[in-house]
């Protein structure tokens, strides 16, 4: 019996689940160990391998999720900054939203891993998310669900009500750019393209009025092009104008890697920005530098300034 075609698909579920790459490729693995224990009490008549499967890993998450704290971004933490200069201090004792590197894993409906969408699914009582993600996402019908939980039907429609009811406020997912829609690609490759000449007058003039701007494992986040301009001056005067930038894409969003000057000459893996684009404008950048995040890109930690 193999699973191993299912694995990336359940790492996606998994991480829609905890907001956790790192969590998520865990689970996925401690799945796979209980299925293969399980393998001969497996019946094919009771429901397909990747029903089964998914049954195993809705239990392992729900256990993996008891008593845990949800999954943050920045600004659903508190009110913007207004200073550019507050020192960039991280909140270690936060269990922060992770990104999602879709170079890793082949998997179908990004657009339904959105960071937007990740963390309102972190607001939800656990077994609200998996029903949502399950009938809404990887379109189990409600029997299945219902077997995959332990439930009954009546009780499945009524969990996803519920969820849909708490979810109406995170806006229309449609009006969002693909990485690989041209104009978002024009949007960020002009970003792009003003940040390594160290433009913050380019810069702004990508931004939606309210544009967000969030820093992950720093709480402080700024909302507004003023104050995003002020804080990527700050950013220039602090760390400099020499900046190397490559594109790559995360939760099915466009993104970019910034790599800062260094004094040996090179540059040296500084960031991931990942851009919400949405009417040809920047209205979220999400800006992760935390070393144990960038390494589930496999990027260079260095490259040559030449």
């Amino acid at each position: 019996m193999d699973f191993e075609p299912y694995r990336g698909e359940l790492v996606a579920y998994c991480y829609r689940m905890l907001g956790s790459f790192h969590e998520a490729e865990d689970l996925v693995q401690e799945t796979m160990l209980r299925a293969w224990k399980a393998r001969d009490r497996y019946d094919p008549a009771r429901a397909s391998v990747r029903t089964w499967l998914y049954r195993i890993a809705t239990n392992v998450c729900l256990t993996a999720l008891e008593g845990r704290a949800r999954r943050p971004l920045p600004s659903g933490l508190g009110a913007p900054g207004d200073d550019p200069g507050t020192p960039l201090t991280p909140a270690t004792d936060i269990p922060w939203l992770q990104p999602f590197p879709d170079a890793r894993y082949d998997v179908e409906a990004r657009a339904d891993m959105r960071l937007a969408l990740v963390v309102a699914l972190q607001r939800l009582p656990a077994r609200q998310r998996a029903v949502l993600v399950l009938r809404e996402v990887l379109q189990f019908s409600a029997a299945e669900v219902a077997d995959q939980l332990d439930t009954t039907v009546p009780a499945v429609n009524s969990t996803l009500q519920r969820a849909r009811a708490a979810l109406t406020d995170i806006g229309d997912d449609d009006t969002i750019a693909e990485p690989d829609d041209p104009g978002a690609r024009e949007v960020v490759d002009s970003y792009l393209r003003a940040f390594e000449a160290a433009d913050v007058p380019a810069l702004v003039r990508l931004l939606a009025d309210a544009v967000v701007l969030e820093m992950p494992p720093v709480p402080l986040w700024f909302s507004g092009t003023e104050h995003y301009g002020a804080f990527m001056r700050w950013v220039f005067e602090l760390r400099g104008t020499d900046w190397a930038l490559t594109r790559l894409a995360a939760n099915g969003q466009p993104a970019l890697a910034a790599y800062a000057s260094a004094p040996d000459g090179d540059r040296w893996l500084h960031s991931l920005q990942v851009f919400t684009v949405t009417g040809g404008r920047i209205t979220r950048n999400v800006v992760f530098t935390d070393p144990q995040v960038l390494d589930t890109f496999d990027l260079p930690r260095r490259i040559s300034s030449n």
